[in-house]
């Protein structure tokens, strides 16, 4: 792989990614209280993160078949993590967004490396 496609792969890469978070994630819709239960949950919708998710994935398999794995796995970490940790980070006045952050980047390196090592993979064996 050439350095051009690597940095202008990365930057497509990068922005896709960030995009996505914007796109489903950066809308909260509310925390929402049971009034049988009591029990709180949000601040996302099942929708938002299982969009995000699914559109994380289908950019992940780009990225593994034009892109070296740890490139799309490491772009993709912090392409994502960033503005979600800032956007908890403002809203966050326990400094538990941290947590948050450190799980959110452990989750995307996890599955970018996952995805894009097995799109790679498969197309190595295709060719």
């Amino acid at each position: 792989m050439t350095t051009r496609r690597a940095v202008l792969g990365g930057l497509i890469l990068a922005a896709a990614t960030a995009g996505a978070w914007w796109a489903w994630l950066s809308w909260e819709s509310g925390w929402i209280v049971d009034p049988e239960t009591g029990a709180a949950g949000g601040p996302y919708a099942v929708r938002q993160v299982a969009a995000a998710v699914l559109t994380l994935v289908a950019l992940a398999v780009a990225g593994g078949w034009w892109l070296n794995t740890w490139l799309v796995a490491s772009v993709m970490t912090v392409a994502f993590t960033v503005p979600w940790a800032a956007h908890a980070a403002a809203g966050d006045d326990s400094g538990l967004w941290a947590i948050g952050a450190a799980l959110v980047a452990i989750g995307t390196a996890i599955g970018a490396t996952v995805v894009a090592g097995g799109t790679g993979w498969l197309r190595r064996r295709a060719a």
